[in-house]
């Protein structure tokens, strides 16, 4: 595989916005606009790690798809080894898509059922002409091992396999064509938790030996811990802080950060972590608060916070944090 530019991130992402009208009445009139994705920034190295967490709602899955131009993106620059994502079509969109690939949440709704797991991994090699057709299947026994599975099972359907074998021929489908980055969608959400940890020892292997890059979406910040080498924090369509894994889990600092660190739970049932509940719920993205959309919840909420929108700022070692307290 082909590594990404020496001169700048392998993926650039600035300004990514992405808005879903809302439509009332007989002829469909737009009367709003639900802002998903408002104005992010990311870049991601090759090889690297960058999760994105939140709750649910705010906007992550929608960034990692928009991205990849799964869906379109409103308004913004991603910007992938050089090119313009946004600017490509035809046959230049779907050479790209090669290097761009997604592993969803839910495997099963993900595959065909009507097709065998050998035959979707040799049409999406035939369609890419990325082996000639005597090597087909030889390719996909490969694949398949790459992932943990024995190749006797490219004859099964999808209905076959438990779910961690099923996400595992998702992330099969995503290196079959032999991608430089990889959108991991929520990839153990649905597992349990002894096949979850399987899963993720398999993505960071393939990770060291693919050099891969991942942007990781996730809620639970026990499972970016253990992947991530940056975190970007996500609330309400904005990136509210991103820096180092260990920056951002030890020591956070938009409050926002710190609520989500104290929600996750103790393994220790002796201990106890004193905790600053939130108030209030989370605004609807269709009428998302003025100036900070954090403010109404926030524990040190001032009265600017209502009236400016803060921009992403550099407080030292790659750190960034969209708060008046820096």
């Amino acid at each position: 595989m082909v590594k990404g530019l020496d001169n700048g991130p392998l993926l650039k992402v600035e300004g990514l916005k992405k808005y879903f009208p809302i439509r009332a009445g007989l002829l469909g009139k737009i009367i709003g606009q639900v802002k998903a994705v408002d104005n992010v920034f990311l870049s991601l190295d090759s090889g690297k790690t960058l999760g994105l967490v939140g709750e649910s709602g705010c906007g992550k899955t929608t960034t990692g798809r928009s991205i990849i131009r799964l869906i379109e993106p409103s308004d913004g620059k991603v910007t992938f080894k050089g090119q313009d994502v946004r600017s490509l079509e035809g046959t230049a969109l779907r050479t790209l898509r090669r290097n761009m690939q997604i592993v969803f949440q839910d495997p099963y709704s993900s595959l065909n059922p009507r097709i065998t797991i050998g035959g979707m991994l040799g049409e999406i090699l035939r369609f890419h002409r990325i082996v000639n057709r005597k090597s087909i299947r030889d390719r996909v026994n490969e694949i398949l091992e790459d992932v943990g599975l024995s190749p006797e099972y490219a004859g099964r359907y999808p209905h076959e396999f438990s779910g961690g074998q099923r996400q595992r021929i998702g992330i099969a489908r995503a290196l079959s064509v032999e991608p430089e980055f990889i959108v991991l969608d929520e990839p153990v959400s649905a597992l349990d938790v002894s096949i979850q940890a399987q899963i993720l020892n398999l993505l960071m292997d393939l990770q060291d030996k693919f050099n891969l890059a991942y942007l990781f979406v996730a809620h639970d910040l026990s499972v970016v811990e253990h992947v991530a080498d940056e975190v970007a924090v996500m609330y309400l369509g904005r990136v509210v802080e991103i820096g180092a894994k260990e920056d951002v889990i030890e020591n956070p600092l938009h409050p926002y950060t710190q609520a989500l660190l104290e929600s996750v739970p103790m393994p220790d049932p002796d201990k106890r972590r004193e905790r600053e509940l939130l108030s209030g719920d989370v605004p609807s993205p269709a009428n998302p608060p003025s100036g900070c959309h954090f403010h109404p919840r926030c524990p040190r909420v001032k009265p600017a916070c209502s009236e400016w929108i803060f921009d992403l700022k550099d407080v030292g070692n790659g750190r960034k944090v969209a708060c008046i307290l820096f």
